[in-house]
């Protein structure tokens, strides 16, 4: 349930202005993986806001898991870009990751690289690709500061005339595993929406419904056995400011 703003950056930047949403997303992932995701929570907001200025671009996410009981967890990712140039697609790229649930801490972890920024004439189309070097904190025990890599890639399209929006985001990192050796890290997390505001008498109706599907490899903590891919998809509203 991240970054799907992001994906109208490039929009938002050429008007100077910024875009906020929030997200509920009910996940199915328990249902699929009873053992391995016993502990996954259902229900999930995300909130989402992108702000450009002359220098470049905020943004950030916080996505706050609900169980029947308690908040479980919020979890957050803030970055800042600034652009390399006036027309120049380059922009430097820094990052913080980090977050709290009811038994401690996520691991937090800093970044710093260059992203790629494009789109369409029309901005129907937008994409970004960032190359970081990323830190890792010890935050808790059984963690360790290590040095990482991540290469990242967000994506956006609108069509059928602006009814459907297809987005999402690739991440590649290197992680540890518990001996200390290294590991490929793959998440993605495509979102597929259908924007109600296209409707006819719907116009300032900011709503949409849809789907996303978190796909990993190596992310999802598991010692139920050695299964270490995981699809988890979601049904999904969505309200834009």
């Amino acid at each position: 349930m991240l970054r799907t703003v992001f994906s109208f950056a490039l929009c938002a930047a050429a008007m100077a202005v910024g875009a906020q949403n929030i997200q509920l997303h009910y996940d199915f992932g328990r249902s699929f993986y009873a053992d391995e995701e016993a502990g996954r929570q259902r229900v999930t907001m995300t909130l989402e806001q992108f702000r450009a200025d002359r220098w470049g671009s905020w943004f950030y996410f916080v996505d706050v898991d609900f169980s029947r009981r308690f908040v479980e967890g919020a979890y957050g990712e803030i970055s800042r870009e600034f652009k390399l140039g006036r027309k120049s697609p380059f922009a430097a790229h820094v990052e913080y990751n980090g977050g709290l649930n009811r038994f401690g801490s996520f691991q937090q972890a800093a970044l710093a690289g260059i992203a790629w920024n494009g789109h369409a004439a029309d901005f129907s189309k937008t994409y970004s690709l960032q190359l970081m070097y990323k830190q890792y904190f010890k935050s808790y025990d059984y963690t360790r500061a290590y040095a990482s890599m991540q290469l990242t890639g967000v994506w956006g399209i609108t069509f059928a005339r602006k009814a459907c929006t297809f987005s999402g985001f690739l991440d590649l990192w290197r992680g540890e595993q518990a001996n200390g050796h290294g590991q490929l890290v793959v998440l993605a997390e495509p979102q597929f929406w259908y924007n109600l505001n296209t409707l006819k008498g719907m116009k300032d109706v900011n709503l949409s419904v849809g789907t996303e599907l978190e796909i990993s490899n190596n992310f999802i903590y598991n010692t139920y056995n050695d299964h270490t891919f995981f699809v988890n998809p979601t049904v999904a509203v969505k309200w834009t400011f």
